[in-house]
């Protein structure tokens, strides 16, 4: 008799249970989590078809390598870390003694020069006086020999002379242009004096902030080291490295989401400018070469260039990490 009616009790509890309010909440909130779960499904499904992403992009911006012209010791440093400079701010001085030495030689040079075409403009004038007195001579003594007045002998003297003189005018004029050559080439030489001179003074190619500053004053520097780097001011850009799967049905122009991540929940519009005409990997020191060896199928990344619709008003510097999403459809 107990057992019976020990079970017909539990019977009796079974379909209460499963109507307790817990029991309902927990399948309420099972439901809204299903819901949920279906909506931003349906969501990213249909993002999916609309937009493409990746991961794998940088800002890019203009960087201007500071490189010394002339070799030298550097004897003072403007520039800090970080520094905003505008076009043409000193950034550091090289010791211009030497150079300063060369231009002095080369301006002295120059006087010289100029003085022998002075010199040179004389003996023109010598010459030109001599040889205008001995071609009087020389048609007064024709005269006088047609008139038996002087011999012959005496003619070809004077006819000597005159010849004489007129090569000496000659050779006057090819002085002076000789003597205004050599001005012309230390006219150069100075200017190249200056030019090395001016060089000892090193300015900002461009305005934009110093990174990558490398000198100190007491450093020797040589021609092509470069000691400062120049972040541009300008345009920023992205360069978004996108599977070669996903580019079929991207094309300049359109429309693409922007989240940096130094800038989270942040959201920047921007559109694409160019498609690379080579991957990646074309581009390398050593790009892969297909035809030797075992090929091993690797999807490759092809860069795409993203332009800003607008300059941003937060902090962006060159080399951030993005997130770009490109809207194809």
């Amino acid at each position: 008799m107990s057992e019976p009616q020990h079970q017909s009790n539990e019977a009796k509890k079974g379909p209460k249970a499963a109507g307790t309010p817990g029991a309902r909440i927990r399948i309420a909130i099972f439901g809204v989590l299903l819901a949920v779960g279906l909506v931003w499904g349906g969501v990213k499904l249909f993002h999916s078809f609309s937009y493409v992403e990746t991961d794998n992009a940088q800002i890019e911006g203009d960087v201007f390598p500071v490189i010394p012209r002339v070799a030298g010791k550097v004897i003072e440093v403007s520039a800090k870390d970080n520094q905003t400079v505008a076009k043409g701010d000193t950034l550091f001085k090289l010791d211009p003694a030497d150079f300063e030495i060369r231009r002095n030689i080369a301006e002295a040079a120059l006087t010289n020069a100029r003085a022998a075409v002075s010199a040179a403009r004389a003996q023109i004038s010598a010459a030109g006086a001599t040889q205008t007195k001995l071609d009087a001579d020389l048609r007064r003594s024709r005269n006088l020999q047609r008139q038996d007045v002087i011999s012959q002998a005496e003619l070809d003297a004077v006819t000597a002379g005159a010849t004489a003189s007129s090569a000496q005018h000659a050779a006057a004029g090819d002085q002076y242009e000789a003597a205004l050559a050599q001005v012309k080439l230390r006219e150069a030489e100075l200017k190249n004096a200056e030019l090395q001179l001016s060089w000892t003074t090193v300015t900002a190619p461009s305005a934009g902030r110093v990174s990558k500053k490398n000198v100190e004053p007491g450093q020797y520097v040589t021609p092509g080291q470069q000691l400062i780097a120049i972040v541009g001011s300008g345009d920023l850009w992205l360069v978004a490295n996108f599977k070669e799967t996903q580019l079929e049905h991207m094309r300049p122009g359109q429309p693409v989401t922007i989240h940096v991540d130094a800038f989270p929940g942040k959201e920047f519009k921007g559109h694409v400018e160019s498609i690379s005409a080579g991957t990646g990997a074309h581009f390398t020191l050593l790009p892969p070469d297909n035809a030797s060896g075992n090929f091993v199928k690797v999807t490759q990344r092809v860069p795409v260039k993203i332009v800003f619709d607008k300059r941003p008003a937060e902090p962006l510097a060159a080399g951030m990490n993005v997130i770009a999403e490109v809207k194809v459809k």
